[in-house]
């Protein structure tokens, strides 16, 4: 048996997974997050703000507490799109370095995208393939297609907190805002397709905070229920209702919805409004909401 941690150091959130593996059989031991925003401000000035370095990793520091009391003899830690794009990242890079003794990997879309596939397919019956796997994340979105592996995969950069940065300044959105933002989501989709045969699957997985969240407005859930969204199927018509719904409402709305982390309250407009669009070009008539994504993938990747 092999006990492993995985961190997956995103735009808007940092998240730990510790799990014992064993012979192809998984076990979940922690799983934790926290949104620290790392990539506050990265889309405009291409470089971290301190704050953010601190609040990550002030986070990290909680996380290495974990990892020394549970027993991990492996860990991973892998950066994504904030990181990516900064480039002042060696400040972050170093200082994770400093607290945990191993070096984060800044790993490009792709591999972002592979990893996502395999922790969100491992559940799933091959008969259910190909699979379409969306991640959207803070800074980009990931487009994966495959069955048993990964076939074509894309990043693009329309994740929830670059949206909300460059659109969404309001709550609720403008109506011209909101054109904007659709403008830019479908370029990018655009783009995916180019790379990724996205109207090909037989099921569409959308994986992270943003579709587990729409997941949850549309089982009309009270509180944030992990066991309840996970592998539930959102019809494309709760999709775009839940998006529209969001695109209407003001903060304080949306902060008092019982099921919406904190840390999404001023991005889940934009992100739901991502997810919207892509059922639209995916012509997908539902989407399959899974709580396992690329943690799960680099648990597996270190096994």
């Amino acid at each position: 048996m092999s006990r492993v941690a995985a961190i997956d150091c995103g735009t808007n959130s940092i998240r730990l997974l510790i799990a014992d593996i064993d012979n192809g059989n998984f076990r979940e031991v922690v799983r934790a997050m926290e949104i620290v925003r790392l990539g506050q401000g990265v889309d405009k000035t291409k470089s971290f703000h301190p704050d953010a370095i601190a609040r990550t990793l002030t986070a990290v520091e909680k996380y290495a507490k974990q990892i020394a009391s549970k027993g991990v003899e492996k860990i991973r830690f892998c950066a994504t799109s904030a990181t990516r794009d900064a480039t002042n990242r060696d400040l972050f890079i170093n200082g994770v370095e400093s607290i945990l003794g191993i070096k984060p990997e800044v790993i490009p879309g792709e591999e972002e995208a592979a990893l996502s596939f395999i922790g969100a397919t491992k559940e799933l019956a091959l008969s259910d393939g190909p699979f379409l796997v969306v991640d959207i994340g803070g800074g980009s979105t990931e487009f994966v297609y495959g069955t048993e592996k990964v076939a074509f995969a894309k990043s693009v950069n329309i994740g929830c907190v670059r949206m909300s940065e460059r659109h969404f300044t309001s709550a609720p959105p403008t109506p011209g805002s909101i054109v904007e933002a659709i403008s830019d989501i479908d370029e990018a989709i655009a783009v995916a397709a180019k790379a990724v045969p996205i109207t090909e699957a037989n099921t569409l997985i959308a994986v992270a905070g943003t579709a587990t969240t729409v997941a949850a407005a549309a089982l009309d859930l009270d509180n944030y229920d992990r066991y309840a969204i996970h592998l539930s199927r959102i019809s494309a018509e709760k999709t775009f209702a839940v998006a529209k719904r969001f695109q209407s409402m003001e903060r304080g709305e949306i902060e008092s919805l019982g099921y919406m982390h904190s840390g999404r309250v001023d991005v889940i407009a934009a992100g739901s409004l991502v997810l919207s669009r892509i059922m639209l070009a995916t012509g997908a008539k539902e989407f399959v909401a899974s709580e396992s994504d690329i943690l799960d993938g680099m648990a597996w990747s270190i096994s």
